[in-house]
């Protein structure tokens, strides 16, 4: 072991004066930085966020900055994918390398670059639909360099709270999820509750969001509703069993292309009655979500109980009132009824392309 050690310090000895006999004026003590040249190709999206509508359209930005030094190369890779609201996954949007373009799922046939320029990788969606929300990846690879950035969509809308004719805390995230659905929405994102939050949102029943986390938003604070000495905020159950456990739900919808409106009926009508009154009228029974968007989003205001489709009796006032919600603006709720009853007339709904 020790002729071992002293070979050790004798080779060390003499690499040391190799190194003082090849560079004489270097100092022991001199330490030499390597640099490399920074990356050669990136992408920059301004705005990082773009905000649209249901129906409309939306240019998502994607610049490339490639340097002069790269060589031209046809077969640049441009791939759009959408991230998941838990982040976990991404799914494809739309890939093109030279002439070859191609996009996926949903977006099919509604998607395609800006191409301004060479270096323009945006990405033009068309008929934006709620489940276009969200955050997307522009990822360019040219050769052995890459650059990717990341652009949200957001729509302009509604956030409102759900519970079916079965009575609160009673739907577990996929219920939740076909219960929005069925009334014009999507399970609404932590982004959207926290901007209904900022809005003078205020609801005691916990909903599920679209991450999987059960949440509610507080503007007064008090006892049955977290605590009366807590701040105003988003309370926040986190993530919960999507299978076993049950919530209501908040919803989110945004603007529509058709008419919301009242029936002018001469009676009032049970459940069966307003739907078929609807259909005679060209129509078919208003959603929950289309109340809530004609609402908050066009102003209705109208303070007659009517059916909706999902049995609820419901009426939106904009401007408040004597014997119309006196207090605030807001969609009343009258509950589920008998859908026996003959004491409420109907909204309907008429669209069109």
């Amino acid at each position: 072991m020790i002729p071992v050690l002293i070979w050790a310090l004798i080779s060390l000895s003499l690499a040391q004066n190799d190194l003082d006999t090849l560079f004489p004026e270097l100092e022991h003590s001199r330490t030499i930085y390597v640099t490399e040249n920074g990356p050669r190709l990136s992408v920059t999206a301004d705005p990082s966020k773009v905000v649209t509508r249901r129906g409309g359209n939306a240019t998502l930005p994607c610049r490339i900055h490639r340097d002069q030094s790269l060589a031209p190369n046809r077969k640049m890779r441009i791939k759009w994918t959408k991230l998941t609201s838990d982040y976990l996954k991404e799914v494809d949007v739309f890939v093109a390398m030279d002439y070859h373009k191609r996009s996926y799922g949903s977006f099919h046939g509604r998607v395609h670059l800006q191409g301004s320029s060479p270096m323009d990788a945006s990405l033009v969606i068309t008929e934006i639909t709620l489940e276009d929300y969200g955050r997307y990846k522009c990822e360019v690879i040219d050769g052995l360099e890459d650059g990717t950035v990341v652009v949200s969509l957001d729509l302009e809308g509604v956030v409102f709270p759900y519970f079916p004719r079965l009575g609160r805390y009673n739907l577990n995230f996929y219920d939740a999820d076909r219960g929005c659905r069925e009334q014009d929405a999507i399970v609404a994102s932590f982004d959207q509750l926290y901007e209904a939050w900022r809005g003078g949102m205020d609801w005691c029943n916990a909903g599920w969001l679209s991450d999987g986390t059960v949440q509610y938003p507080i503007n007064v604070p008090r006892e049955p509703c977290g605590g009366k000495n807590m701040e105003p905020g988003v309370r926040n159950y986190g993530l919960r069993d999507k299978e076993k456990n049950h919530y209501d739900v908040f919803c989110f919808t945004s603007h529509y292309k058709g008419r919301f409106y009242y029936l002018i009926h001469p009676s009032k009508l049970t459940y069966d009655e307003a739907v078929g009154a609807c259909k005679k009228d060209g129509a078919q029974i208003a959603k929950v979500g289309q109340m809530f968007a004609a609402w908050k989003l066009l102003g209705y205001d109208r303070c007659d109980a009517g059916w909706l489709a999902d049995g609820s009796v419901r009426y939106p006032i904009s401007q408040p009132r004597r014997r119309c919600s006196p207090t605030e603006a807001a969609v009343r709720f009258n509950g589920f009824p008998d859908k026996k009853h003959k004491l409420y007339g109907v909204y309907c709904f008429k669209g069109h392309n």
